[in-house]
């Protein structure tokens, strides 16, 4: 099983210095906010489409990105860093550090694209890294489908019930925003594909 975690705290800030540094962000934002009058840091960085004045979320474009390391309250904040803490390293692992710093990015970022093109013309809000997780999740689905060999077992069964569960949950709960996680999956799935049919070339 590829997602238990038995390194040291030492060892896993050296072997996972990504996901260490995406972890310590999110936790210092959500602090620093929580310290600071209001919530200026939210205010500032979540991801809104409004159907007048910004149908394309465009007038402010770092939301798109900035949403993705903000969280409503400590339940938000733990469910995202307890799925990043033990699904992230692997994958980190895999494809190399820089090549996941960008992979992160982009499924936080394609999962608010996504979102935003099933939410044009309504009144949206949205904030976490639910769409980055779900690119992680799909980078596994891809290779529990077309790379079965690098996952035992005990992983891909992990992967299929979190995704079949986390789609359920998504469907149930009306404060989680569903397109988010399935445009984050569909692009983490596709970009491990990308780089696995370059690594196969």
């Amino acid at each position: 099983m590829i997602f238990l975690r038995y390194e040291s705290f030492r060892e896993y800030l050296r072997l996972y210095p990504v996901t260490s540094f995406i972890l310590a962000v999110n936790l210092l934002v959500f602090i620093a906010d929580l310290a600071l009058a209001g919530t200026p840091l939210r205010d500032a960085g979540y991801f809104r489409l409004d159907p007048v004045y910004d149908r394309y979320g465009l007038e402010e474009p770092w939301r798109y990105v900035t949403s993705v390391f903000l969280h409503a309250d400590w339940e938000h904040l733990l469910f995202n860093g307890f799925a990043i803490l033990v699904f992230a390293p692997p994958l980190e692992r895999l494809i190399g550090h820089l090549r996941y710093a960008v992979f992160y990015l982009m499924a936080g970022l394609l999962g608010n694209v996504y979102s935003a093109a099933v939410h044009i013309g309504a009144e949206h809000a949205a904030v976490g890294s639910s769409g980055a997780v779900y690119g992680v999740f799909g980078a596994y689905l891809y290779l529990a489908l077309f790379r079965k060999k690098m996952l035992d077992e005990a992983s891909r069964k992990t992967v299929y019930s979190i995704l079949l569960f986390g789609l359920l949950y998504s469907i149930i709960s009306p404060r989680i925003d569903i397109w988010a996680h399935v445009g984050g999956c569909l692009a983490g799935f596709l970009m491990l594909g990308m780089l696995a049919q370059r690594r196969y070339r």
